[in-house]
């Protein structure tokens, strides 16, 4: 089977079995967003939003947040991961916000890696979630996913994979098939024991045809 038909198919299953696809993480602006992807970090999105509520009740916006203390911040998101660095990078977002961007949080995926703690996959999901645009943010789930199905192909970085599934996916549907990977990812293709029996994807899928006979 070629890759654009693996693309097609794969994309097909999806807008039928999946057609509406949304991140799991609870947010209510693009500034909330951007907290709970910053702490999302190695971190289950369950766990973000038991922290968020009481986060954003202390500090609700960029402002907010850019006035407080480093260990005031700690203590509110101590039961996550990383919780000093995570601290530190959500201070020097919301002063960079406040300071050179008014507080607003950028749509272009050059600016807002400008903010400490945002890397290229979280400018993606604030880009793609936010603000609708063609951004494939690409995460342990994506990565893993997409090799395993046989969307891409020896890739060896996040930004190979992304480079390899924008050249495939039509740009209308990358914010959906974003999420369709982290999600599959998450509860069907899992990464020690992938539910096989449970995939709608084993047609085309290249992981089953190699593993089928075990």
């Amino acid at each position: 089977m070629k890759k654009a038909e693996r693309f097609e198919k794969v994309i097909a299953y999806f807008m039928t079995h999946r057609p509406v696809a949304e991140t799991e993480l609870v947010y209510a602006s693009p500034y909330e967003l951007l907290v709970a992807v910053i702490l999302s970090a190695q971190c289950t999105d369950k766990r973000v939003n038991m922290i968020t509520p009481e986060f954003f009740k202390f500090f609700p916006n960029a402002v907010h947040l850019a006035a407080a203390k480093q260990d005031e911040v700690f203590e509110i998101i101590k039961s996550c991961s990383y919780p000093n660095n995570k601290a530190k990078h959500l201070l020097g977002m919301a002063r960079t916000l406040v300071e050179q961007f008014d507080s607003k949080v950028p749509s272009d995926v050059d600016e807002l890696q400008k903010l400490p703690g945002v890397g290229r996959k979280t400018a993606n999901v604030i880009a793609s979630v936010v603000y609708n645009k063609p951004a494939m943010a690409v995460d342990t789930h994506v990565f893993r996913v997409a090799e395993r199905i046989g969307l891409t192909t020896n890739s060896k970085t996040p930004y190979q994979t992304e480079m390899q599934l924008i050249k495939f996916i039509p740009e209308e549907k990358i914010p959906l098939a974003h999420h369709w990977l982290i999600l599959h990812g998450r509860y069907v293709c899992k990464a020690r024991r992938p539910l096989c029996d449970k995939c709608g994807l084993t047609e085309f899928c290249k992981y089953y045809e190699k593993n089928k006979k075990d």
